[in-house]
């Protein structure tokens, strides 16, 4: 039932929209919903791209709305991965907009497999790319053309890379691409390149986990002049690297030579990650842009200046613009939204608390002093 329609340039450009780390659960944070919901009637992507930890896959048996009620077998597992997913897509199936997903690390730390989510997902009408996966690697591998306006010339290329998996047997999360993915890679990059006439096909590659190469977008640096601090030292962005450091960037744990071959097959203008919420920033390394981009999600740790969407506009000639909008863009900041975001985002936890408290305990002394009052009288 996936989408089996070419995705064509409109007016002479084609519009991406990057949601990254929605993270969320059975019982979906609103807040989010609303966010996305906004960024899509905002943007009107041609393409919303998915790229990873759609579920927060490693407490979908613990997750009540009201209480820790642990769901017992697989089955209620599933059940609830499908109601998160439903959550999450029926947005933008309802809108009638193609998507794309990989997965994240969260994904998968539970009993469903990949493949068996792959086919959660399949079921949507406007489900991009998942049939088109090459058996030799992960299912959440593949490519995705863009053509021009006619559907006859491939203009662009997406590279949609898996970069995380969950070892059920180890229990423990492994963060890389593998060496078959990147070999899967180059090969298929030599082959779209050979049809095209010999031509590089321009191209964009999405992958969870950022690149090791990444680390080289920052730099150690006094107190005084750093953006975060980790293990006793201080960073910050390099002067050519413009957005936000919100944390230390966590990478690859493995260099497979996959940057290498990106230089050789010279066609990825951009390779864009998630993963680390609070990083939104763009900078270059060897002719390639290397790219973060916020989390979406509100129920897993955050920042109003990081929780985010990523558009990207393509144009014909091989160039592309990227921007981030915020929840506060697409929102607004009324008291409406400052109450929604304050309510659902959970780095405001101890916040709420002290605040509940301190009414609470407002409350409970005026009430006294009314009553010694009225006692007194």
């Amino acid at each position: 039932m996936s989408y089996t329609d070419k995705l064509t340039f409109k007016n002479k450009q084609f519009t991406i929209l990057q949601v990254a780390d929605p993270q969320d659960l059975q019982f979906v944070r609103r807040t989010m919903l609303n966010m996305l919901d906004r960024a899509y009637d905002t943007v009107k992507p041609d393409l919303v791209v998915l790229t990873g930890d759609q579920v927060l896959g490693n407490h979908l048996r613990d997750c009540n709305r009201w209480t820790m009620l642990t769901v017992k077998d697989k089955a209620g597992e599933k059940l609830a991965l499908r109601t998160a997913l439903i959550k999450l897509l029926d947005p933008i199936e309802r809108r009638k907009i193609p998507f794309a997903m990989i997965y994240g690390n969260h994904d998968d730390m539970n009993l469903i497999t990949k493949e068996e989510q792959a086919d959660i997902y399949r079921e949507y009408e406007y489900c991009v790319g998942l049939d088109e996966a090459d058996p030799s690697v992960e299912c959440d591998t593949y490519n995705i053309p863009i053509y021009a306006e006619d559907g006859v010339k491939m203009l662009w290329n997406l590279w949609m890379l898996d970069s995380a998996r969950y070892d059920k047997t180890e229990k423990r999360s492994h963060h890389y691409v593998t060496p078959e993915t990147a070999a899967w890679y180059e090969k298929k990059s030599a082959e779209l390149k050979e049809a095209n006439g010999g031509v590089s096909v321009p191209s964009l590659m999405f992958q969870h986990i950022p690149l090791p190469e990444t680390l080289e977008l920052i730099e150690e640096c006094d107190k005084k002049d750093a953006a975060i601090g980790a293990e006793g030292k201080y960073y910050r962005l390099k002067s050519d690297v413009y957005g936000i450091l919100g944390e230390y960037p966590s990478v690859c744990e493995k260099q497979v030579g996959q940057f290498d071959a990106m230089k050789r097959c010279g066609d990825v203008r951009a390779v864009v990650a998630g993963h680390d919420h609070l990083n939104s920033f763009v900078g270059n390394i060897g002719g390639i842009d290397f790219i973060q981009t916020g989390g979406a999600s509100f129920r897993c740790y955050g920042s109003g200046k990081a929780r985010s969407v990523r558009v990207f506009t393509l144009y014909e000639n091989g160039t592309y613009e990227t921007k981030t909008i915020s929840y506060w863009d697409l929102c607004g900041r009324t008291p409406v939204s400052a109450f929604r975001y304050y309510w659902d985002a959970d780095e405001m936890a101890y916040v709420k608390g002290y605040t509940l408290g301190a009414a609470a305990l407002a409350a409970v002394t005026a009430g006294a002093v009314c009553a010694i009052k009225k006692h007194m009288k």
